[in-house]
């Protein structure tokens, strides 16, 4: 991995369904800012590898993969990105989605990337977040996303195991969203709160850093 080491990075946190992965990728178009999603990058691994079998079978039942196995993917991930210099530490502000998911995999990432800006999308509506998830499950064909029981059980995982992340980080870097808005909405308010965290870790030439 590159010296630069470690990547300045902020979460967007939230719920199952709460939108992290369509923020994310909206945001990933705009200059400046690189979306690195678990999600997706579990449903790339190759169903034969060693890697992916033991992510499918967690998966399946709504259970987080294991964290050794969570961080080595993303590392090798991210370094893959690096090196085709898609990811450019210099200029990206990462974007987490769907990692850390626990308390463990914070310590583990800690080396790797310094969190700046937890971006805490929220909805108080679990029934509609279940409701969102199935549309998205016949929209996108996620097998991961079809089951109710399955979805019923991350959202249980959620709540014992990725919630207390928000106390693992200092109270003052979280910055709610209403996640519920129209996706423009939505998008206007996480930009309000990450242009700052990027003028301030990537000023540009000529231009003050405030």
């Amino acid at each position: 991995m590159a010296s630069l080491l470690p990547f300045p990075a902020a979460l967007i946190f939230g719920v199952p369904g709460a939108g992290k992965g369509t923020q994310g990728e909206i945001l990933s178009r705009i200059p400046g800012f690189f979306h690195l999603s678990s999600g997706v990058i579990f449903r790339k691994l190759d169903p034969k590898s060693e890697e992916g079998r033991v992510v499918r079978e967690y998966s399946a039942r709504g259970e987080l993969a294991p964290d050794d196995t969570t961080i080595q993917i993303f590392r090798n991930w991210l370094e893959s990105q690096r090196v085709a210099e898609r990811f450019r530490p210099k200029e990206h502000l990462l974007l987490l989605d769907g990692i850390p998911r626990n308390i463990r995999q914070c310590d583990m990432l800690g080396k790797l990337c310094d969190v700046k800006l937890i971006v805490h999308l929220t909805c108080h509506d679990e029934e509609a977040m279940i409701a969102r998830i199935r549309r998205r499950a016949v929209l996108e064909n996620r097998l991961d996303d079809a089951s109710e029981s399955v979805t019923r059980r991350r959202f249980e995982v959620y709540r014992q195991e990725t919630l207390p992340v928000l106390e693992y980080y200092p109270q003052e870097i979280i910055r709610e969203v209403e996640s519920t808005g129209i996706h423009a909405e939505v998008l206007l308010e996480c930009l309000k709160h990450l242009v700052p965290v990027l003028r301030s870790n990537f000023p540009r030439k000529g231009l003050p850093e405030s």
